[in-house]
């Protein structure tokens, strides 16, 4: 499961839906007491769930909403008062006081859409760069003179190659630029 980074201005609520999370399957990261520590937390993850408090130490809730990288969503845990007033409008929202299943059901929904929108982005194409898709066109060419390859062949040449060590399409084009052309 997913990072999961805890942010509470008691250290002791943090603690305490830390290990209810830690008990149902969950992996928090970290804990923390302001939003800035959470900042700091997030530098070192690629994404994931930071679960907040409306009202922290050093910041509200959608000043630490406005400042997370990509990659991070956040669950507000809240008043009724506060949620129902729509203060936190479009953001998931657990109300106080906090009911387990509530809480598992929220975090689970969030994971689950959070890995089929990574999956989603590593199924598109990447875009590459104008110099990366130079390289590429060179080593296509080049197959296709000196290997008479068609353009097609030339490609799936160098995909499979590609594939089979691991490397991207553009590192293995300048492999066998180098092999080729020396």
């Amino acid at each position: 499961m997913g990072n999961i980074i805890v942010v509470f201005p008691r250290l002791e609520d943090a603690k305490s839906i830390k290990n209810l999370l830690v008990r149902h399957g969950f992996s928090v990261q970290y804990i923390c007491t302001t939003g800035s520590q959470a900042l700091e937390c997030m530098d070192s993850l690629h994404g994931g769930i930071v679960i907040s408090g409306y009202k922290l130490q050093d910041m509200v809730y959608h000043h630490l909403l406005g400042e997370m990288p990509p990659g991070f969503e956040m669950l507000l845990v809240a008043s009724g008062k506060v949620i129902g007033g729509g203060v936190a409008r479009g953001i998931p929202s657990v109300r106080m006081p906090l009911r387990l299943h509530e809480l598992l059901q929220a975090v689970e929904a969030m994971e689950s859409r959070m890995s089929r929108a990574r999956k989603k982005r590593r199924q598109q194409p990447r875009e590459r760069n104008p110099e990366e898709q130079a390289v590429i066109d060179r080593a296509k060419r080049l197959l296709m003179e000196q290997k008479h390859f068609t353009e097609r062949e030339a490609h799936r040449y160098l995909q499979k190659h590609s594939m089979d060590s691991g490397n991207s399409l553009a590192e293995t084009a300048g492999m066998v630029l180098c092999v080729m052309e020396a």
